[in-house]
């Protein structure tokens, strides 16, 4: 019984510390306080990636599904839309295991978005050439590493995504 009063005296003391400090775990709340709504336009693909577009779109939309308060609508219930580029997505030696042999390759993404407020058509937040990246391993096999490079921008469409709506939220 003294232990369990020691234990619910130690909760109790960390939530009032923790509270007491501002501190609080990440996501939740809106991009902004009018935000509540947004649509999530496919980003164009000016890549040579197929479906490019497509896998950073999701990735963008599952994110703000997961982390943030803000809701994902249709066009016509938005309050904002967030549009984007995907300019560039590159592959480039990270690792090699002889002059004629590499075992890893970074892939990297430049992506420009913008938040706009729709009734006004005011620019809300934007970044531009924004830059993520992800090494993958390489395979001998020319299938198995075509699946591994569809894998890593994949990958590269999440972690983009992850620093983006970071972003977002704290730029405001």
């Amino acid at each position: 019984m003294k232990n369990l009063k020691w234990s619910v005296f130690i909760c109790l003391f960390v939530f009032t510390l923790f509270a007491s400090c501002g501190y609080q775990f990440e996501g939740g709340g809106y991009i902004k306080d009018d935000v509540m709504h947004i649509a999530v336009q496919v980003l164009e693909n000016k890549s040579s990636e197929t479906g490019a577009g497509i896998a950073f779109t999701n990735a963008l939309i599952q994110e703000i599904i997961q982390k943030i308060d803000t809701k994902v609508v249709d066009e016509s219930r938005a309050t904002a839309v967030l549009e984007g580029t995907i300019n560039a997505i590159t592959f480039s030696t990270a690792a090699r295991s002889s002059t004629e042999s590499v075992i890893d390759r970074k892939v990297s993404s430049i992506v420009d978005l913008r938040l706009i407020n729709k009734e006004d058509g005011e620019v809300i937040w934007s970044v531009k050439s924004f830059v993520t990246y992800e090494d993958y391993a390489v395979s001998e096999d020319k299938v198995s590493d075509e699946v591994s490079k569809n894998e890593a921008v994949n990958k590269i469409a999440i972690r983009n995504a992850e620093k983006l709506v970071s972003q977002m939220l704290t730029n405001f």
